[in-house]
Protein backbone atom coordinates (compact mmCIF):
# COMPACT_ATOMS: atom_id res chain seq x y z
CA UNK A 1 0.00 0.00 0.00
CA UNK A 2 1.44 3.39 -0.99
CA UNK A 3 2.30 6.10 1.50
CA UNK A 4 -0.15 8.54 -0.15
CA UNK A 5 -2.98 6.05 0.16
CA UNK A 6 -2.22 5.52 3.84
CA UNK A 7 -2.21 9.26 4.47
CA UNK A 8 -5.48 9.69 2.62
CA UNK A 9 -7.20 6.95 4.61
CA UNK A 10 -5.77 8.05 7.92
CA UNK A 11 -6.92 11.57 7.33
CA UNK A 12 -10.54 10.55 6.79
CA UNK A 13 -11.02 6.87 7.58
CA UNK A 14 -14.80 6.85 7.83
CA UNK A 15 -15.72 9.81 5.66
CA UNK A 16 -17.07 13.12 6.94
CA UNK A 17 -19.27 13.20 10.00
CA UNK A 18 -22.88 14.26 9.81
CA UNK A 19 -22.09 17.43 11.77
CA UNK A 20 -19.37 18.35 9.30
CA UNK A 21 -21.72 17.69 6.38
CA UNK A 22 -24.43 19.87 7.89
CA UNK A 23 -21.99 22.72 8.37
CA UNK A 24 -20.63 22.24 4.88
CA UNK A 25 -24.06 22.08 3.22
CA UNK A 26 -25.31 25.22 4.92
CA UNK A 27 -25.26 28.40 2.75
CA UNK A 28 -22.73 31.02 3.71
CA UNK A 29 -25.11 33.30 5.65
CA UNK A 30 -22.13 34.99 7.31
CA UNK A 31 -20.47 35.85 3.99
CA UNK A 32 -21.59 39.46 4.45
CA UNK A 33 -19.45 40.80 7.29
CA UNK A 34 -17.20 43.69 8.12
CA UNK A 35 -13.70 43.72 6.63
CA UNK A 36 -11.01 42.64 9.09
CA UNK A 37 -9.46 46.11 9.19
CA UNK A 38 -12.75 47.83 10.19
CA UNK A 39 -13.60 48.12 13.87
CA UNK A 40 -17.11 46.95 14.65
CA UNK A 41 -19.78 49.08 16.25
CA UNK A 42 -23.47 48.80 17.00
CA UNK A 43 -24.38 50.88 13.97
CA UNK A 44 -22.13 48.95 11.58
CA UNK A 45 -23.33 45.60 12.94
CA UNK A 46 -26.92 46.64 12.32
CA UNK A 47 -25.94 47.68 8.80
CA UNK A 48 -24.43 44.22 8.22
CA UNK A 49 -27.72 42.64 9.32
CA UNK A 50 -29.60 44.94 6.96
CA UNK A 51 -27.32 43.98 4.08
CA UNK A 52 -27.92 40.30 4.83
CA UNK A 53 -31.67 40.88 4.75
CA UNK A 54 -31.36 42.51 1.34
CA UNK A 55 -29.20 39.63 0.11
CA UNK A 56 -31.83 37.11 1.22
CA UNK A 57 -34.52 39.16 -0.55
CA UNK A 58 -32.69 38.68 -3.87
CA UNK A 59 -34.52 35.35 -4.27
CA UNK A 60 -37.95 34.24 -3.12
CA UNK A 61 -38.42 31.83 -0.23
CA UNK A 62 -39.55 29.08 -2.59
CA UNK A 63 -36.50 29.60 -4.81
CA UNK A 64 -34.11 29.46 -1.86
CA UNK A 65 -35.78 26.30 -0.56
CA UNK A 66 -35.49 24.65 -3.97
CA UNK A 67 -31.83 25.66 -4.30
CA UNK A 68 -31.10 24.38 -0.80
CA UNK A 69 -32.58 21.01 -1.78
CA UNK A 70 -30.46 21.01 -4.94
CA UNK A 71 -27.31 21.52 -2.89
CA UNK A 72 -28.26 18.86 -0.36
CA UNK A 73 -28.91 16.34 -3.15
CA UNK A 74 -25.60 17.15 -4.84
CA UNK A 75 -23.52 16.84 -1.67
CA UNK A 76 -25.30 13.58 -0.82
CA UNK A 77 -24.46 12.26 -4.29
CA UNK A 78 -20.82 13.22 -3.72
CA UNK A 79 -20.77 11.26 -0.47
CA UNK A 80 -22.39 8.21 -2.05
CA UNK A 81 -19.89 8.24 -4.93
CA UNK A 82 -16.96 8.48 -2.54
CA UNK A 83 -15.73 11.84 -3.70
CA UNK A 84 -15.20 13.00 -0.13
CA UNK A 85 -13.05 9.95 0.58
CA UNK A 86 -10.92 10.53 -2.49
CA UNK A 87 -10.26 14.23 -2.18
CA UNK A 88 -10.66 14.60 1.58
CA UNK A 89 -12.74 17.76 1.27
CA UNK A 90 -16.19 19.03 0.38
CA UNK A 91 -17.30 19.86 -3.22
CA UNK A 92 -15.67 23.29 -3.06
CA UNK A 93 -14.40 24.83 -5.28
CA UNK A 94 -16.60 23.45 -8.07
CA UNK A 95 -15.18 20.67 -10.21
CA UNK A 96 -16.63 20.84 -13.76
CA UNK A 97 -15.64 17.22 -14.36
CA UNK A 98 -17.51 16.01 -11.29
CA UNK A 99 -20.57 18.11 -12.06
CA UNK A 100 -20.60 16.70 -15.58
CA UNK A 101 -20.68 13.20 -14.10
CA UNK A 102 -23.46 14.28 -11.76
CA UNK A 103 -25.58 15.52 -14.66
CA UNK A 104 -24.98 12.29 -16.56
CA UNK A 105 -26.08 10.30 -13.52
CA UNK A 106 -29.28 12.35 -13.20
CA UNK A 107 -30.12 11.80 -16.87
CA UNK A 108 -29.34 8.08 -16.95
CA UNK A 109 -31.16 7.20 -13.76
CA UNK A 110 -28.47 4.83 -12.58
CA UNK A 111 -28.36 3.40 -9.08
CA UNK A 112 -32.07 2.69 -8.93
CA UNK A 113 -33.08 6.37 -9.11
CA UNK A 114 -35.46 7.43 -11.88
CA UNK A 115 -34.04 9.48 -14.73
CA UNK A 116 -34.89 13.17 -14.42
CA UNK A 117 -36.40 15.36 -17.11
CA UNK A 118 -34.13 17.78 -18.93
CA UNK A 119 -35.89 20.77 -17.38
CA UNK A 120 -35.31 19.35 -13.90
CA UNK A 121 -31.63 18.74 -14.63
CA UNK A 122 -31.23 22.32 -15.84
CA UNK A 123 -32.94 23.55 -12.67
CA UNK A 124 -30.55 21.45 -10.56
CA UNK A 125 -27.61 22.97 -12.40
CA UNK A 126 -28.96 26.49 -11.77
CA UNK A 127 -29.30 25.58 -8.11
CA UNK A 128 -25.66 24.49 -7.96
CA UNK A 129 -24.52 27.70 -9.65
CA UNK A 130 -26.49 29.77 -7.13
CA UNK A 131 -25.17 27.81 -4.17
CA UNK A 132 -21.58 28.10 -5.32
CA UNK A 133 -22.05 31.84 -5.80
CA UNK A 134 -23.23 32.13 -2.19
CA UNK A 135 -20.04 30.39 -1.12
CA UNK A 136 -17.79 32.71 -3.11
CA UNK A 137 -17.17 30.48 -6.14
CA UNK A 138 -18.12 30.90 -9.79
CA UNK A 139 -19.47 27.87 -11.63
CA UNK A 140 -18.76 28.20 -15.35
CA UNK A 141 -21.63 26.37 -17.04
CA UNK A 142 -19.97 26.88 -20.44
CA UNK A 143 -16.93 24.76 -19.63
CA UNK A 144 -16.80 21.73 -21.91
CA UNK A 145 -17.18 19.18 -19.13
CA UNK A 146 -20.59 20.63 -18.30
CA UNK A 147 -21.79 22.18 -21.57
CA UNK A 148 -21.12 19.18 -23.80
CA UNK A 149 -22.68 16.70 -21.37
CA UNK A 150 -25.78 18.90 -21.01
CA UNK A 151 -26.01 19.33 -24.80
CA UNK A 152 -25.89 15.55 -25.23
CA UNK A 153 -28.58 15.08 -22.59
CA UNK A 154 -30.84 17.56 -24.38
CA UNK A 155 -30.23 15.96 -27.75
CA UNK A 156 -31.04 12.47 -26.52
CA UNK A 157 -33.67 13.02 -23.85
CA UNK A 158 -35.40 16.36 -24.53
CA UNK A 159 -39.18 16.14 -24.98
CA UNK A 160 -41.82 18.74 -25.80
CA UNK A 161 -42.97 20.51 -22.62
CA UNK A 162 -46.05 19.13 -20.91
CA UNK A 163 -48.50 22.00 -20.73
CA UNK A 164 -51.36 22.33 -18.31
CA UNK A 165 -54.88 22.69 -19.67
CA UNK A 166 -56.19 26.22 -20.10
CA UNK A 167 -59.23 27.33 -18.14
CA UNK A 168 -61.42 28.95 -20.78
CA UNK A 169 -64.21 31.49 -20.34
CA UNK A 170 -66.99 28.92 -20.03
CA UNK A 171 -64.88 26.98 -17.55
CA UNK A 172 -64.21 29.90 -15.20
CA UNK A 173 -67.92 30.81 -15.21
CA UNK A 174 -68.84 27.26 -14.23
CA UNK A 175 -66.15 27.21 -11.53
CA UNK A 176 -67.28 30.42 -9.81
CA UNK A 177 -70.90 29.28 -10.05
CA UNK A 178 -69.97 26.15 -8.08
CA UNK A 179 -68.71 28.23 -5.13
CA UNK A 180 -70.94 28.97 -2.13
CA UNK A 181 -71.83 32.51 -1.08
CA UNK A 182 -70.35 32.37 2.41
CA UNK A 183 -67.26 34.40 3.31
CA UNK A 184 -64.86 31.75 2.08
CA UNK A 185 -66.78 31.46 -1.17
CA UNK A 186 -66.60 35.23 -1.71
CA UNK A 187 -62.86 35.11 -1.23
CA UNK A 188 -62.30 32.19 -3.59
CA UNK A 189 -64.59 33.75 -6.22
CA UNK A 190 -62.50 36.93 -6.14
CA UNK A 191 -59.29 34.88 -6.41
CA UNK A 192 -60.44 32.97 -9.49
CA UNK A 193 -61.88 35.96 -11.34
CA UNK A 194 -58.98 38.27 -10.51
CA UNK A 195 -56.38 35.64 -11.38
CA UNK A 196 -58.11 34.85 -14.66
CA UNK A 197 -58.74 38.44 -15.81
CA UNK A 198 -55.27 39.56 -14.78
CA UNK A 199 -53.42 36.50 -16.02
CA UNK A 200 -51.73 36.43 -12.62
CA UNK A 201 -49.32 33.94 -11.14
CA UNK A 202 -50.25 32.21 -7.88
CA UNK A 203 -47.59 34.13 -5.98
CA UNK A 204 -48.83 37.43 -7.42
CA UNK A 205 -52.40 36.79 -6.31
CA UNK A 206 -51.63 36.05 -2.67
CA UNK A 207 -48.96 38.77 -2.34
CA UNK A 208 -51.32 41.69 -3.04
CA UNK A 209 -51.95 44.18 -0.22
CA UNK A 210 -54.68 46.78 0.08
CA UNK A 211 -52.23 49.69 0.06
CA UNK A 212 -48.61 50.31 -0.78
CA UNK A 213 -46.19 49.24 1.98
CA UNK A 214 -48.89 47.73 4.20
CA UNK A 215 -46.70 44.73 5.05
CA UNK A 216 -42.97 43.87 4.70
CA UNK A 217 -43.71 40.85 2.48
CA UNK A 218 -46.03 42.74 0.15
CA UNK A 219 -45.80 41.93 -3.54
CA UNK A 220 -47.96 44.83 -4.70
CA UNK A 221 -51.17 46.73 -4.13
CA UNK A 222 -54.24 47.91 -6.05
CA UNK A 223 -56.35 51.00 -6.75
CA UNK A 224 -60.01 50.89 -7.80
CA UNK A 225 -61.40 53.27 -10.43
CA UNK A 226 -64.78 53.62 -12.13
CA UNK A 227 -63.68 51.49 -15.09
CA UNK A 228 -61.72 48.87 -13.21
CA UNK A 229 -58.80 48.14 -10.90
CA UNK A 230 -55.11 48.80 -11.38
CA UNK A 231 -52.71 46.31 -9.80
CA UNK A 232 -49.11 47.31 -9.18
CA UNK A 233 -47.09 44.11 -8.85
CA UNK A 234 -43.51 43.28 -8.02
CA UNK A 235 -43.23 40.37 -10.46
CA UNK A 236 -40.34 38.21 -11.64
CA UNK A 237 -39.39 40.74 -14.31
CA UNK A 238 -39.70 43.76 -12.01
CA UNK A 239 -42.53 46.14 -11.19
CA UNK A 240 -45.43 46.15 -13.62
CA UNK A 241 -49.00 47.43 -13.80
CA UNK A 242 -51.93 45.18 -14.62
CA UNK A 243 -55.23 46.72 -15.68
CA UNK A 244 -58.35 44.71 -14.84
CA UNK A 245 -61.49 46.19 -16.36
CA UNK A 246 -64.96 45.68 -14.98
CA UNK A 247 -66.96 42.76 -16.36
CA UNK A 248 -70.22 42.73 -18.24
CA UNK A 249 -72.17 41.75 -15.09
CA UNK A 250 -71.62 41.76 -11.33
CA UNK A 251 -71.69 37.96 -11.30
CA UNK A 252 -68.62 37.72 -13.52
CA UNK A 253 -66.85 40.99 -12.70
CA UNK A 254 -63.47 40.48 -10.97
CA UNK A 255 -63.44 44.02 -9.56
CA UNK A 256 -66.93 43.62 -8.09
CA UNK A 257 -65.91 40.25 -6.60
CA UNK A 258 -62.83 41.87 -5.04
CA UNK A 259 -64.84 44.72 -3.55
CA UNK A 260 -67.48 42.29 -2.29
CA UNK A 261 -64.88 40.15 -0.50
CA UNK A 262 -63.10 43.11 1.11
CA UNK A 263 -66.41 44.60 2.30
CA UNK A 264 -67.79 41.51 3.99
CA UNK A 265 -64.38 40.40 5.28
CA UNK A 266 -63.87 43.90 6.72
CA UNK A 267 -60.39 44.17 5.25
CA UNK A 268 -59.03 47.70 4.78
CA UNK A 269 -55.34 47.13 5.51
CA UNK A 270 -52.71 44.47 4.91
CA UNK A 271 -53.02 41.31 2.79
CA UNK A 272 -56.04 41.13 0.50
CA UNK A 273 -56.44 37.37 0.51
CA UNK A 274 -56.24 35.87 3.98
CA UNK A 275 -57.37 32.72 5.70
CA UNK A 276 -60.79 32.38 7.25
CA UNK A 277 -61.93 30.81 10.49
CA UNK A 278 -62.96 27.16 10.45
CA UNK A 279 -66.63 28.05 10.35
CA UNK A 280 -65.94 30.34 7.39
CA UNK A 281 -67.51 33.37 9.08
CA UNK A 282 -64.44 35.44 10.00
CA UNK A 283 -61.42 36.64 8.05
CA UNK A 284 -58.12 36.09 9.85
CA UNK A 285 -54.96 38.15 9.56
CA UNK A 286 -52.63 35.52 8.07
CA UNK A 287 -51.94 35.75 4.35
CA UNK A 288 -52.94 32.79 2.17
CA UNK A 289 -50.24 30.49 0.84
CA UNK A 290 -49.95 30.27 -2.95
CA UNK A 291 -50.64 26.54 -2.74
CA UNK A 292 -54.22 27.42 -1.87
CA UNK A 293 -54.65 28.70 -5.44
CA UNK A 294 -53.68 25.36 -6.95
CA UNK A 295 -55.93 23.44 -4.56
CA UNK A 296 -58.81 25.83 -5.25
CA UNK A 297 -58.49 25.39 -9.01
CA UNK A 298 -58.41 21.62 -8.80
CA UNK A 299 -61.36 21.48 -6.39
CA UNK A 300 -63.60 23.79 -8.41
CA UNK A 301 -62.69 21.99 -11.65
CA UNK A 302 -64.14 18.84 -10.13
CA UNK A 303 -67.17 20.60 -8.62
CA UNK A 304 -67.98 22.30 -11.94
CA UNK A 305 -67.75 19.03 -13.88
CA UNK A 306 -65.07 20.27 -16.28
CA UNK A 307 -63.71 17.48 -18.52
CA UNK A 308 -66.06 15.07 -16.77
CA UNK A 309 -65.44 12.44 -19.44
CA UNK A 310 -62.03 11.80 -17.88
CA UNK A 311 -61.23 9.96 -14.64
CA UNK A 312 -60.85 12.22 -11.61
CA UNK A 313 -57.11 11.59 -11.37
CA UNK A 314 -56.55 12.71 -14.96
CA UNK A 315 -58.74 15.78 -14.51
CA UNK A 316 -56.75 16.87 -11.48
CA UNK A 317 -53.47 16.40 -13.35
CA UNK A 318 -54.63 18.57 -16.26
CA UNK A 319 -55.10 21.79 -14.31
CA UNK A 320 -52.85 23.91 -12.10
CA UNK A 321 -52.28 27.52 -11.14
CA UNK A 322 -50.87 28.20 -14.62
CA UNK A 323 -54.25 27.26 -16.08
CA UNK A 324 -55.55 30.74 -15.23
CA UNK A 325 -52.77 32.48 -17.17
CA UNK A 326 -53.12 30.06 -20.07
CA UNK A 327 -56.87 30.64 -20.03
CA UNK A 328 -56.54 34.39 -20.46
CA UNK A 329 -53.97 33.98 -23.23
CA UNK A 330 -56.17 31.47 -25.04
CA UNK A 331 -59.54 33.20 -24.62
CA UNK A 332 -58.84 36.92 -25.05
CA UNK A 333 -59.74 37.85 -28.64
CA UNK A 334 -57.44 40.86 -28.85
CA UNK A 335 -54.12 41.76 -30.41
CA UNK A 336 -51.38 39.52 -29.07
CA UNK A 337 -49.34 42.43 -27.75
CA UNK A 338 -52.04 43.30 -25.21
CA UNK A 339 -52.02 39.75 -23.88
CA UNK A 340 -48.22 39.84 -23.73
CA UNK A 341 -48.31 43.04 -21.67
CA UNK A 342 -50.96 41.65 -19.32
CA UNK A 343 -48.96 38.51 -18.63
CA UNK A 344 -45.72 40.44 -18.22
CA UNK A 345 -43.84 38.50 -20.87
CA UNK A 346 -40.66 39.89 -22.40
CA UNK A 347 -41.35 38.26 -25.79
CA UNK A 348 -44.34 37.34 -27.93
CA UNK A 349 -42.92 33.82 -28.26
CA UNK A 350 -43.35 33.23 -24.54
CA UNK A 351 -46.95 34.46 -24.76
CA UNK A 352 -47.66 32.03 -27.59
CA UNK A 353 -46.61 29.14 -25.34
CA UNK A 354 -49.58 30.00 -23.14
CA UNK A 355 -52.06 30.09 -26.02
CA UNK A 356 -53.73 26.69 -26.28
CA UNK A 357 -56.20 27.33 -29.10
CA UNK A 358 -54.93 30.27 -31.13
CA UNK A 359 -55.37 30.42 -34.91
CA UNK A 360 -52.06 28.88 -35.88
CA UNK A 361 -52.55 29.39 -39.62
CA UNK A 362 -53.95 32.92 -39.59
CA UNK A 363 -50.90 33.98 -41.59
CA UNK A 364 -50.30 31.54 -44.46
CA UNK A 365 -46.70 32.01 -45.58
CA UNK A 366 -47.06 29.18 -48.10
CA UNK A 367 -49.60 31.10 -50.15
CA UNK A 368 -47.81 34.37 -49.54
CA UNK A 369 -44.70 32.77 -51.11
CA UNK A 370 -46.69 31.95 -54.26
CA UNK A 371 -47.55 28.27 -53.73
Amino acid sequence: MSENTQKSRSRRPNGPSRKEDDERDRPEDDALSLPSFVAGSGRLDRLVDTARDYARAAASDNTRKAYAQDWAQFTRWCRLKGWYDQCGTDPQPPSPEMIGLYLADLASGSGGSPALAVSTIERRLSGLAWNYAQRGFALDRKTRHIATVLAGIKRRHARPPVQKEAILAEDILAMVAALPFDLRGLRDRAILLLGYAGGLRRSEIVSIDVHKDDTPDSGGWFDVFDKGALLVLNAKTGWREVEIGRGSSDQTCPVHALEHWLHFAKIDFGPVFVRTSRDGKRALEKRLNDKHIARLIKRTVLDAGIRSELPEKDRLALFSGHSLRAGLASSAEVDERYVQKQLGHASAEMTRRYQRRRDRFRVNLTRAAGL
